[in-house]
């Protein structure tokens, strides 16, 4: 079995690497860091290409047999991005996905200009637990391998096609409702009021500015999820999932 113990190794030099956008994207990989997002992922059909872990946590991941690499716990926290050090780190290969994969889903989320990792993560993995088939990344959107966004969708990236846009108006699809969730409109219906039945796209803008007016102009319904007149707004993995879980639940009103 392959091992490495020294922090300038040229490979362990470019697995940290993986950390940065530019050059994960120009070689088509992705960092994982620990064992559930790992394993999510082996399950999933990713491809993983090296698994590099302590020996103490060998036998975890023996799934992953021939793929692993030995390494000592500092070399593990070079190529870590998290601030305590993770039971491995793994460099997985992207999934390519384009618009010709939704083609034919009937339940769609399309998230506008959101910058927030945690919030991304959360939302991939909330979509794919309640059922929705792909998720659509409109305008300028955080990098769904963003070693934070694959960390918080705990294998939520793995089991659904996600795909990125310039723009609302590249992923118009004919037959389909399109549904913005907004603050401040006129003319909303409760979300629990709108008809699921038919194939739909939910769009979600991003929690500092939401959606732009080419989405609300796209939208056939506006909706919005009443709350107290205390608070200003909801947290927008918060709200996601709950508009994933009401459209889930209700096929028709």
């Amino acid at each position: 079995m392959k091992k490495i113990e020294s922090l300038s190794n040229q490979e362990i030099k470019e697995t940290a690497k993986l950390a940065q956008k530019k050059f994960r994207n120009a070689q088509g990989l992705f960092l994982l860091e620990g064992y559930k997002p790992v394993f999510e992922a082996f399950r999933e059909g990713v491809e993983i290409k090296t698994l590099y872990t302590t020996g103490q946590n060998l036998e975890k991941f023996s799934f992953l047999k021939d793929k692993i690499t030995i390494v000592t716990e500092p070399v593990l926290e070079k190529i870590s991005t998290t601030e305590s050090m993770p039971e491995a780190v793994a460099v997985g290969v992207q999934k390519k996905h384009n618009i010709n994969d939704l083609r034919e889903k009937k339940r769609l989320v399309l998230i506008e200009n959101i910058k927030d990792a945690g919030n991304l993560g959360t939302i991939l993995r909330s979509a794919a637990a309640f059922g929705f088939e792909g998720v659509i990344l409109a305008g300028d959107t955080i990098d769904i391998y963003n070693p934070k966004v694959v960390r918080s969708a705990v294998g939520g990236l793995f089991k659904i096609p996600v795909i990125k846009v310039n723009s609302v108006k590249d992923a118009v699809f004919q037959g389909y409702n399109y549904i913005a969730s907004v603050v401040n409109r006129k003319n909303v219906k409760n979300p629990e009021e709108i008809d699921y039945s038919r194939p739909f796209v939910l769009m979600l803008g991003s929690e500092a500015d939401g959606l732009s007016e080419e989405a609300v102009e796209t939208a056939d319904i506006l909706t919005t999820i009443p709350i107290s007149e205390k608070t200003e707004s909801l947290n927008l993995s918060c709200a996601a999932s709950i508009l994933f879980y009401i459209s889930s639940n209700l096929v028709s009103p």
